[in-house]
């Protein structure tokens, strides 16, 4: 059992030989939105790190078809949760502060559709870099309740 916390704060994965079931943590297609939370980015990074850890061969989604290469799959989730990182501290760096100009500019190439979900792990990502220390004053936060 692993604590992988991010899509809620209690979400638990589930190893059983070279096969992880990662319920919502990780997916078969697309990314997850994480859940705000104090340290919820933070946990979610950790945790998908400990499962590369862990060295599961397959992982098996709660959504989507299983993926076959664990590690890649990891790799790609973390890069990509780090690249919105990445593109968000760009768009703060060059001034943007609503939340429709941030999701813009680090969330360009979401569908519509999932422009809702978007906002959702902003808050996120704004909490994170608040908590190290990284975000800058005036910064306009999506209306989040738990």
């Amino acid at each position: 059992m692993h604590a992988v916390p991010g899509h809620a704060p209690d979400h638990l994965c589930y190893g059983f030989g070279p096969a992880c079931f990662t319920g919502d943590a990780v997916l078969g297609e697309g990314s997850v939105f994480i859940a705000p939370d104090r340290g919820a980015l933070r946990g979610y990074l950790d945790g998908l790190g400990r499962l590369r850890s862990a060295g599961y061969a397959v992982l098996l989604p709660g959504h989507g078809p299983p993926a076959a290469d664990a590690a890649a799959k990891l790799d790609a989730y973390v890069a990509h949760r780090l690249d919105r990182e990445r593109r968000l501290v760009e768009a703060l760096d060059a001034g943007l502060r609503t939340v429709d100009e941030l999701l813009d500019a680090a969330w360009s190439d979401a569908p519509a559709a999932l422009r809702g979900a978007a906002s959702v792990t902003l808050v996120a990502h704004l909490d994170k870099l608040e908590e190290e220390g990284r975000l800058p004053d005036g910064v306009e936060r999506p209306a989040w309740r738990a």
